[in-house]
């Protein structure tokens, strides 16, 4: 019996989210015929996040165990091979809209998603009073002009140990408690008239980043002041943040499981 960890790439596009969902496209249920095929059983993977319709992933992570004859290292070829045929019948594409960018043998204990200790976000805001079709899939586009000194003000108030109740929207999973600690928050340019948000905690409410994000748009729309970010969290009251930013701006960026590696992503952050 094999443990393995694979992380995950894809386009949240044309996906129902990360979790499977009866008769819908799932980044998790693809990932589960494909693997399948390529180890020759039923195979059910783990994953990390559960990212919503529409988000996308840099490196979501899922772990699977299973007996089976292929090397770990050749999973992601032969199935990354599948994927890209499977595309490519349906509308000529070279490659498909979900990747395996690594397999690796872990230990037997490991588990996906309860020993990661934090996350790394990014949400992407196309900032153009000309909207850019080749982007809405991918951006979150703003047509009025954004101040970002503003938004950076807001951005520091985030980081610390506290209770981000405010940026919990309603209908997720019940939680014992809502406090988190954000390592490290910043907003960088990305290109011409594109900006990042880039989040590091150690875990996220329902929906958290994209309402950090809305907030923070509204601060740069100057609907809310950078200032009043402190006053907001405290008060725990979903009303007081700011809207939910659509879903297609958000990439799930990278998963920790070493505290040293989480460490030296906030640290650069800061830099």
């Amino acid at each position: 019996m094999k443990n393995v960890l694979l992380t995950i790439t894809y386009d949240g596009t044309d996906f129902c989210g990360w979790q499977k969902q009866p008769d819908q496209r799932s980044a998790q249920g693809e990932m589960e015929r494909v693997l399948s095929i390529v180890c020759a059983q039923p195979i059910q993977i783990n994953g990390t996040s559960r990212t919503d319709a529409g988000v996308h992933a840099y490196g979501q992570r899922a772990s699977f165990a299973a007996e089976f004859s292929i090397p770990t290292e050749k999973i992601p070829m032969v199935a990354n091979g599948i994927f890209a045929s499977a595309a490519s019948e349906k509308s000529r594409k070279a490659s498909g809209d979900i990747a395996i960018l690594s397999a690796e043998e872990v230990a037997a204990e490991f588990h996906a998603r309860f020993n990661a200790i934090g996350k790394k976000y990014i949400y992407k805001i196309h900032n153009s009073h000309i909207p850019d079709p080749f982007r809405r899939n991918y951006y979150c586009q703003i047509g009025r002009t954004l101040d970002m000194e503003a938004m950076k003000g807001a951005a520091g108030h985030l980081i610390g140990t506290k209770d981000f109740k405010c940026f919990q929207a309603a209908g997720g999973k019940e939680l014992e408690s809502t406090v988190r600690t954000i390592h490290s928050a910043r907003l960088v340019p990305i290109e011409n008239q594109t900006v990042g948000l880039e989040i590091i905690g150690d875990g996220f409410l329902y929906n958290m980043v994209r309402i950090i994000a809305g907030t923070l748009i509204d601060v740069g729309l100057r609907k809310k002041d950078p200032d009043a970010l402190p006053g907001i969290i405290k008060s725990k009251d979903r009303q007081l943040a700011g809207h939910t930013a659509p879903p297609q701006g958000l990439y799930l960026a990278e998963v920790f499981y070493e505290n040293e590696a989480l460490r030296n992503a906030a640290e650069a952050m800061k830099e």
